[in-house]
């Protein structure tokens, strides 16, 4: 999802959109967000990526990276949640785009962090890290979401406060969208931590569930339980391994699109 990634083979002729950017926000000095136009016939589900980038300098290949959709697949626009790599081949260019640049994208969404690759629950687990946030803005926003989880929980793990983006919004912003407000408000809940200040939730997501911190603090039964949890994880690859043994040591199977099950992660992201 950044500049971290191996980059992608050559893009195809005609393999990509080029669309304006309709707004840019910067969250700190190393994370920022912007939409871009949806084209007319760019169909994806909730939580897929798609790969975004800019045009090659002095007429080189197009530069691109995997990009979580951070809008819900209803949105008329699509958002974008990144970090800034100072030397990075992609993002050291793309944080300097303004309104009314062009950036490029692909026209092939993809990806297993989708409702579709785990089977029904209760309570459904979005756990990220950094911009692994992404996906969960878009999966928080699908109705299907709320039709098919009692409770759906929104974990994000940073280093400092500030990295904290998007906090308003799973705080209170989402209990206005107009399309899934009223189940927000009732079913989802928003569980930041913070590993390198001082907070309320403090430490590693992995430390606070073997801790069982998670599980107490949200009022839920101390581990999960096959039958009753799906998670999906998102974020460093460190988070997501970890996570993973964790799950496999409570029971849970990993899912996958085409053999739905517990949790799931984006193997795409991982090495």
């Amino acid at each position: 999802m950044n500049d971290a990634l191996a980059a992608p083979p050559p893009p195809k002729p005609g393999a990509h959109h080029e669309l304006p950017v309709l707004w840019v926000h910067h969250w700190t000095d190393q994370l920022f967000s912007f939409a871009v136009d949806r084209p007319e016939d760019f169909r994806f589900r909730s939580g897929e990526f798609v790969m975004i980038g800019l045009p090659g300098e002095d007429g080189g290949k197009p530069i691109q990276r995997a990009y979580s959709v951070a809008s819900p697949c209803w949105a008329e626009e699509l958002e974008f949640f990144s970090i800034k790599v100072p030397d990075g081949p992609l993002t050291s260019r793309l944080q300097k785009i303004q309104p009314g640049d062009r950036v490029l994208m692909g026209k092939k969404p993809t990806g297993t962090l989708v409702l579709d690759a785990l089977a029904g629950g209760e309570q459904l687990h979005l756990i990220g890290t950094g911009t692994g946030l992404a996906p969960w803005l878009s999966v928080a926003r699908d109705p299907e979401t709320y039709s098919r989880f009692g409770r759906v929980i929104v974990s994000h793990t940073v280093r400092h406060v500030a990295d904290l983006a998007y906090r308003d919004f799973f705080e209170g912003g989402i209990h206005d969208d107009p399309l899934i407000g009223d189940e927000a408000k009732a079913q989802l809940t928003y569980y930041p931590t913070v590993t390198r200040e001082e907070f309320s939730t403090p430490g590693r997501i992995t430390d606070r569930i073997r801790s069982g911190d998670y599980f107490r603090d949200l009022g839920l039964p101390e581990g999960f339980d096959p039958a009753a949890d799906r998670v999906m994880l998102c974020g460093s690859m460190a988070m997501i391994k970890e996570t993973a043994v964790l799950l496999d040591s409570f029971g849970l199977k990993e899912g996958s699109n085409a053999e739905p099950a517990d949790y799931v992660l984006e193997r795409a992201f991982v090495g």
